[in-house]
């Protein structure tokens, strides 16, 4: 939208703030090449920061599907389905702390609550190589779930607070490669951190959770000197008052948000009750919850005993460990492939359809080939294909929800449900694969496939149901003379029609303005 003349909407001509909102103020006078310099600043900055934090994250609640190839269960002393049990407090304490801990982003700023989180998941992490009692790994993993909860919606929220709604789905994309790195990564660096077993008399599963969690204390420090906190301030929590940005990439930056959704400058400083109303009142967001929670079930458990499941073909244990990687290192290409459809071609719904129909179809060949044990090569396809489309539709999900927000406070309380709804989906999915179950997981694949049938066909209704309010939203629109609404739900003139909503009032633009929003 950079033009390079100026231009400008009256601030007078909103109602003015009230006592716990920011004031809105909009211009436009920056070229199309100042703005993509700014842009591109943004992406270098923040993008790499988030993604390194998920990486981390995933690296020490992940690396337990590592240690069970080693003599985990035995120097720990714990049962397969013990180990469940423990896989569905690390969700629990996830679950039970999401919003509280979003509540706390919310209102002291990501800055300082991402970095403060990793620094106390790393540690959690690293202690975790001194459990030596059932005991002791409950206690560890459900303190990992609640030092972990918030992150992942508080990195959502933060992406949201800074890009337009076009660019948020390839950069929450983006944001979700650290997962899936940290994922297939982790796979690859067991393979030799568990060579390590007998190093100072020590288990390989010992050195593991001390050399990952260790890395990401590391990483704490460099989100706490690089990671800036918001428009309001752009600085890092251990650099305060030192901004990344100068006053007129921050003006850039703030206003193309504002001018693609004004909601966003009335940000206010703690969450109402009337937001919990309306984000919980909302079926459609619920949808996505549900879609979610069918998802990442089956995903999580997957994902979990990959490793065993593919030693149980006949390969050795550590073997294991780095064949789990394949299908999800093409898992990121694929993933990258699937986001920009979505963004590019606005086809949202779409593309979690197809996503979601895939990663069904992985374990109905997972199904199928339990019952031709000695296809040694085609049941490795199968874990490959699963983990190929196994995670990106939860991403593409949360995109797609996003759209239906209607500001900034039912944003991260959405954030908080999907993702709770992704570790509420990790306790059910801790007990699909069961000892007595292997080493086929006959019964365990046939649940998985029975609910992604039920998350592909809601995926399929929420997808009928937003064509539907499209088509009539734009019918009203065009009987009072307004444009078509895009498939993001916003209007043909975004800038224009975006604040009328926003303001609750017709806002006096001439035509220059109006072609200088639309460009």
């Amino acid at each position: 939208m950079g033009v390079d003349e100026k231009a400008t909407v009256d601030p007078g001509s909103f109602p003015p703030p009230t006592e716990d909102e920011s004031g809105l103020v909009l211009s436009v006078d920056w070229t199309k090449e100042e703005e993509a310099r700014a842009k591109r600043k943004l992406d270098l900055i923040i993008m790499p920061l988030l993604t390194l934090g998920f990486f981390c994250l995933q690296l020490d609640r992940g690396n337990i599907s590592n240690a069970i190839t080693d003599s985990f269960f035995e120097d720990v002393g714990i049962t397969q389905n013990e180990f469940n049990v423990g896989q569905q407090m690390l969700s629990l304490g996830i679950v039970l702390f999401e919003i509280p801990s979003n509540m706390i982003l919310y209102r002291v700023g990501p800055g300082k609550w991402l970095t403060l989180q990793l620094f106390l998941f790393g540690t959690v992490s690293t202690f975790q190589a001194f459990q030596n009692s059932y005991g002791s790994f409950i206690a560890t993993r459900l303190l990992l779930g609640i030092t972990e909860s918030g992150f992942i919606p508080g990195g959502l929220w933060t992406l949201s607070t800074w890009y337009t709604r076009a660019e948020t789905a390839k950069r929450v994309m983006f944001f979700y490669f650290g997962n899936q790195f940290g994922q297939a990564s982790s796979k690859l660096l067991a393979y030799g951190i568990l060579h390590m077993g007998g190093v100072g008399g020590k288990a390989g599963w010992f050195w593991l959770f001390a050399l990952m969690g260790g890395f990401t204390i590391l990483c704490g420090f460099i989100l706490g000197f690089c990671l800036p906190d918001s428009f309001r301030n752009p600085c890092p929590a251990f650099l305060p008052g030192i901004s990344l940005f100068t006053k007129r990439e921050l003006h850039i930056l703030q206003t193309r948000v504002l001018l693609d959704e004004p909601a966003k400058g009335k940000k206010k400083k703690s969450i109402k009750i009337d937001a919990f109303k309306r984000a919980f009142s909302n079926w459609r967001l619920w949808s996505h919850v549900i879609i979610t929670l069918c998802n990442n079930g089956p995903q999580r458990a997957f994902d979990t005993y990959s490793p065993t499941i593919i030693s149980g073909f006949g390969y050795k244990k550590l073997q294991a460990n780095a064949m789990a990687s394949v299908g999800l290192f093409l898992q990121i290409p694929t993933s990258w492939a699937f986001s920009w459809v979505s963004d590019h071609y606005d086809v949202r719904g779409e593309t979690v359809i197809a996503g979601m129909t895939c990663h069904l179809f992985g374990y109905v060949l997972n199904r199928i080939f339990t019952d031709h044990p000695r296809l040694q090569g085609a049941r490795y396809f199968g874990v490959v294909w699963t983990q190929t489309f196994g995670t990106f539709s939860h991403p593409l999900n949360i995109a797609w929800m996003s759209l239906t927000c209607e500001d900034s406070e039912v944003r991260a309380l959405a954030m908080a449900m999907v993702i709770m709804g992704a570790n509420t989906a990790g306790i059910y999915g801790a007990q699909i694969f069961r000892s007595e179950d292997s080493p086929f997981y006959r019964r365990g694949f046939t649940v998985a496939c029975c609910v992604l049938a039920i998350g592909l066909l809601l995926a399929v209704v929420r997808f009928v149901d937003d064509k539907i309010h499209k088509r009539k939203h734009n019918t009203v629109q065009l009987a009072h003379g307004g444009g078509e609404t895009s498939d993001d739900g916003s209007n043909g003139e975004k800038g224009i029609s975006a604040l009328e909503r926003a303001a609750g009032v017709t806002v006096p633009v001439d035509d220059d303005v109006k072609r200088a929003l639309k460009n």
